[in-house]
């Protein structure tokens, strides 16, 4: 699904990616682990049309988007949720989830009703919104609420749920779990194992290697802009250098 091939970023001079290879297949979970200034972020930011790549390319269902502006990519079947979750707080949940399905793909279906609650009532738009409320009920119970006003796992929830809505066939993840308590965080790893069986692809960057590569299929770890190891999850997990640097010394 997702063909990541030599990819370099720059900034300046400085080189945030160098010559960065990876794969995605479809219902399979890849996490990227590193250290902070690896360059994680850079990579989903580079996928998504966020950064400009110097060198390289990148295929999206063998079809290339690398130098594709960000809101052509959504159409095209990718769904990103960025770290912080940058929700738009002054903002109803269900206003929220409603911008998430907005494309240029059904753009027209929006500007034709002038009324996000009609929009949300196309069929398409409404069976995105069903699935998304059946995966969090807590915000089909909230969706008048303004989203500043959830607590950080609702939030989470809300950023994963407006990716979704737009029927993404892969979905990049930057650091889920950033301010989570444990069992929130359990339960949104266990959301992406859901959405695994679905089919759909997942490129997860997660602090929290341990959760992360527990879930995962395969695991890229990512040091200074370049990749180092690379493998099955359980292999890296092995790995006692990835060990000594990012699981820590009792990993079961």
């Amino acid at each position: 699904m997702l063909t990541i091939d030599n990819i370099t970023v720059q900034y300046g001079h400085l080189a945030a990616l160098r010559d960065v290879s990876l794969t995605v297949n479809t219902g399979e979970i890849v996490t990227v682990i590193g250290s902070n200034g690896a360059g994680k972020s850079t990579l989903l930011n580079a996928i998504s049309g966020i950064v400009p790549l110097t060198g390289g390319s990148i295929l999206l269902d063998e079809r290339v988007i690398s130098g594709m502006p960000a809101h052509k990519l959504v159409g095209l079947g990718l769904g990103y949720v960025p770290e912080g979750r940058e929700i738009f707080g002054p903002m109803s949940v269900m206003d929220n989830l409603a911008l998430g399905a907005y494309s240029d793909h059904n753009r027209g279906i929006l500007e034709s009703l002038g009324d996000i609650k009609w929009f949300t009532n196309s069929k398409d738009v409404k069976n995105n919104l069903d699935h998304v409320f059946s995966l969090f009920p807590r915000l089909k119970e909230r969706e008048k609420q303004m989203a500043a006003s959830l607590s950080g796992g609702e939030q989470q929830m809300l950023a994963v749920g407006r990716a979704l809505m737009s029927n993404p066939k892969l979905l990049l993840l930057d650091e889920p779990s950033l301010g989570l308590a444990p069992q929130l965080v359990r339960e949104i790893m266990q959301l992406l194992v859901r959405l695994r069986s679905d089919g759909l692809g997942i490129l997860l960057v997660e602090q929290d290697a341990v959760a992360s590569l527990r879930i995962a299929d395969r695991a890229v770890v990512l040091e200074r802009g370049h990749v180092t190891a690379e493998g099955t999850a359980k292999d890296i997990m092995k790995d006692e250098r990835v060990r000594q640097a990012y699981l820590g010394k009792t990993v079961a």
